[in-house]
C-alpha cells in the first residue's frame, strides 16, 4: 500500500527545536519530509545545519520571485545543499520558471500558484480581476509549459489543477479542524487527500505541542 506523505514545516531558528522535531515525526506509516523557509534558510545556523542533514526529503521553501537571472543563480548557489524540492512563484514569470528549469538539475521545483493566506478579496486588493480558482488554473497551465516538477495550491484547487497538471502536487493549509491560524483556504488531512494531493504542508498542527502525539493523530485520522 502506498505511504501517505507529509512535509512538516520547520518553522523556527532553534537548532534543537528542529532536531526534536525530525527526531519525534520520524515514523513507519507516514512519509515525512521537512520544509524549511526564509525564516530558517536566513538564520545563522540554518545553513550549515542544512549542509549536514543526511538522508532526509528536504524542502527549501524560498519562493523565488525575481528576474529570471536572479532565480536561476540562486539555485546554483544552492547546489552544495542535498535539496529535493524548492519553490519559484509561478508569477515570477515563464522565462523565470524555464530559466531556473535549465540549472536546477536533480532539484525538484515546485511553482507556487496562489498563496493561501489569500481569497478573493485579497487578490482584488492586490490588483487581479480573477477569482481565485480561475488564477490558479491559470497558473498550473504555465507550469505545465515551463516543465516544472511539482505544484503547490490549496487542496480546495487540486481536482482543477490535477486537470492541467500531472504531476505532484503539495498543499499546505491543512487542519484537523477549522481553526485556520493565518490562512484562508483550508482543508483536513483526509480531505486532501481525497482530493488527489500527492504530499500535505503540515506545521502548527504537528509542530505545537506533544510531536509524537499530534503525529499519532494524524495516522489515526487517515486510517479512519
Amino acid at each position: 500500500m502506498k505511504k501517505n506523505k507529509i512535509f512538516v514545516a520547520c518553522d523556527s531558528t532553534n537548532i534543537l527545536k528542529i532536531k526534536k522535531i525530525i527526531s519525534k515525526t520520524r515514523n513507519s506509516k507516514i512519509n515525512v519530509g521537512y520544509k524549511f523557509g526564509l525564516e530558517f534558510l536566513n538564520s545563522k545556523n540554518g545553513r550549515p545545519f542544512l549542509s549536514k542533514l543526511k538522508n532526509e526529503t528536504i524542502f527549501a521553501d524560498l519562493k523565488l520571485h525575481d528576474i529570471p537571472n536572479t532565480c536561476a543563480s540562486t539555485i546554483k548557489a544552492m547546489k552544495d545543499l542535498k535539496i529535493n524540492y524548492l519553490t519559484i512563484h509561478i508569477s515570477s514569470g515563464l522565462e523565470a520558471l524555464k530559466a531556473t528549469k535549465k540549472v536546477s538539475g536533480k532539484i525538484k521545483l515546485i511553482g507556487v500558484t496562489i498563496l493561501t493566506s489569500l481569497d478573493n478579496k485579497s487578490l482584488k486588493d492586490i490588483g487581479f480581476n480573477k477569482d481565485v480558482k480561475k488564477l490558479v488554473l491559470h497558473q498550473a497551465r504555465m507550469a505545465n509549459k515551463a516543465k516544472l516538477d511539482a505544484i503547490v495550491c490549496s487542496a480546495q484547487e487540486v481536482k482543477l489543477v490535477k486537470k492541467v497538471f500531472k504531476k505532484e502536487i503539495i498543499t499546505p493549509g491543512i487542519r484537523f479542524n477549522s481553526t485556520s491560524n493565518d490562512q484562508k483556504r483550508v482543508l483536513t488531512p483526509k480531505q486532501a487527500y481525497k482530493n488527489g494531493s500527492d504530499w500535505l504542508v503540515m506545521g502548527r498542527p504537528i509542530t505545537k505541542g506533544n510531536i509524537k502525539k499530534n503525529i499519532q493523530n494524524l495516522i489515526d485520522h487517515l486510517s479512519q
